[in-house]
């Protein structure tokens, strides 16, 4: 794989975090897993439920309904008591949207030579924190690689 060269830093430059970006993503995190994993469990089975919901993430109904709460007050989904979970199209899009980051960030630690087993764990956390310019990147390293990308 041909890098492009980079200058040697002499001088380390501070790290240079942004707390309140970190805390936005961690908190658009769980909304970005519940929504991907409705529209998985509604393409596979064609409903997605509290109870289906709560035993893949692994955790109780309550924090599914209280997490489920959140997403309809956010215009991500449509729930209803005792109903299945559907995603508006907000929702939709925002798990496509999901899906297509991971699917790229998967690609580029398989081209720097990550197993698969691997860049599919390894990319679950990592699709969250990608801003979209290093994306950008992503989707141009791909190219030059020759490697498949995963559909817009």
């Amino acid at each position: 794989m041909n890098c492009p060269p980079t200058k040697a830093a002499k001088v380390r430059p501070p790290l240079q975090g942004n707390p309140r970006r970190t805390r936005q993503e961690h908190s658009q995190e769980i909304a970005l897993d519940y929504v991907e994993l409705i529209a998985e469990l509604i393409a596979a089975t064609g409903a997605a439920r509290v109870t289906d919901l709560a035993r893949r993430l692994g955790v109780t109904h309550v924090t599914v309904n209280r997490t489920i709460q959140r997403l309809q007050r956010g215009g991500l989904v449509n729930a209803r008591p005792y109903r299945s979970i559907l995603l508006t199209e907000a929702g939709r899009k925002l798990s496509e949207e999901s899906r297509r980051r991971h699917e790229i960030v998967v690609e580029v630690l398989k081209s720097l030579g990550v197993p698969d087993a691997v860049a599919h764990l390894d990319a679950e956390g990592m699709e969250h924190h990608v801003s979209r310019k290093t994306l950008s990147v992503f989707v141009k390293h791909l190219e030059r690689c020759g490697r498949h990308q995963p559909p817009q």
